[in-house]
C-alpha cells in the first residue's frame, strides 16, 4: 500500500468535511477498496472510515418501502425478518453475495457506490425501482448507475440509505462465477404497482433494463411470454468466463427462471 491519512469520523458532517481532502476515499466494508490498495492500484491521500457512524446502519419500514442504512452488512439484509417478510427476493439476493466472510463485512452502500458491473445489488435496486438517499439528495436507481464503476454520486456526496418499494412479487436468479460468486449474469424481475421491471447485472458494463421483456410480462406474467425475446449481444461483456453471445442467452434463461420463482 501507499501511505495515506486514516480518519474515523463520528458524524456524517465530519465525514463529508474530510471528503474535501484531495483524493480522499470512503471506506465502508472495504471489500473492493482494501484489495485495490494492497495491489497499489489506487493512491488516495485520505481514507474516511464510516464504520462508527451509527445513523448509517439499520433496517426499517417506512410506509410501503423498506429502508436500509448504507452501512448495513449483506448478512444483516439476508437475515432481516423485515426484509424476508416485505421483499424476500432481496433477502435471497443478499445471501448470494460472495462468501460468508464477504457477507459479514461488505455493506449495501459500499456495493452500490462501487457499482461493479457484476455486483448483485444494482439489479435489485433497479428491479424494484429503489431510491438512493445521500447527504445531499435522493436519486432514483434508474439514474444512479451510470457506467462501469461509475455512479451519479458527487465527490463529497455520501450514501446514507436505500429506500426499496415493496413489490407485489419479485425474484432474483443468478448464474454465478464458481470462484468469486459474482454474477456472470443475474436477472431481477419484479411486479410492482407501476408495472413489471426486469433488471440485468453481469451481462454488460452496467446494470440495464429489458423493456421488451417488461412489456411482454406486463401483458402475460408467464415464462412463455418472454421465451422468444432475444437479447442483442452488442456491447455485452465478453471474457474468459463467458462470451457476449453466451451472456445474451443467459439473460433469457435467468429471466424465465425469475418469472417462475415469482410464483
Amino acid at each position: 500500500m501507499y501511505e495515506f491519512n486514516y480518519h474515523k469520523p463520528a458524524s456524517l458532517d465530519d465525514a463529508a468535511r474530510l471528503l474535501g481532502a484531495e483524493e480522499a476515499k470512503l471506506v465502508a466494508g472495504g471489500m473492493t477498496l482494501v484489495p485495490t490498495l494492497k495491489l497499489r492500484l489506487a493512491k488516495p491521500s485520505d481514507l474516511v472510515d464510516l464504520a462508527t457512524i451509527a445513523s448509517l446502519k439499520g433496517i426499517s419500514e417506512e410506509g410501503n418501502a423498506v429502508v436500509i442504512g448504507a452501512m448495513t452488512r449483506h448478512a444483516d439484509v439476508n437475515r432481516s425478518a423485515v426484509v424476508k417478510r416485505a421483499i424476500p427476493a432481496l433477502a435471497a439476493l443478499a445471501g448470494m453475495i460472495g462468501d460468508p466472510a464477504v457477507r459479514n463485512r461488505g455493506t449495501i452502500g459500499g456495493s452500490v457506490a462501487n457499482n461493479d458491473p457484476a455486483a448483485d445489488y444494482p439489479a435489485g435496486l433497479v428491479g424494484l425501482g429503489a431510491t438512493v438517499r445521500t447527504t445531499k439528495r435522493q436519486i432514483a436507481a434508474d439514474d444512479f448507475f451510470t457506467g462501469m464503476f461509475e455512479t451519479a454520486l458527487g465527490q463529497d456526496e455520501i450514501i446514507t440509505a436505500i429506500s426499496l418499494p415493496k413489490p407485489l412479487a419479485a425474484a432474483y436468479q443468478k448464474f454465478k462465477n464458481p470462484a468469486s460468486r459474482y454474477a456472470i449474469v443475474g436477472v431481477f424481475v419484479a411486479r410492482t404497482a407501476g408495472g413489471v421491471r426486469v433488471a440485468v447485472t453481469g451481462a454488460g458494463p452496467c446494470v440495464f433494463r429489458v423493456p421488451a421483456m417488461e412489456a411482454a410480462l406486463g401483458a402475460s406474467f408467464t415464462a412463455d411470454a418472454i421465451k422468444d425475446i432475444a437479447i442483442p449481444d452488442d456491447g455485452l461483456n465478453s471474457d474468459i468466463h463467458a462470451s457476449a453471445e453466451y451472456r445474451a442467452h443467459l439473460v433469457g434463461v435467468m429471466a424465465r427462471r425469475a418469472v417462475v420463482a415469482c410464483a
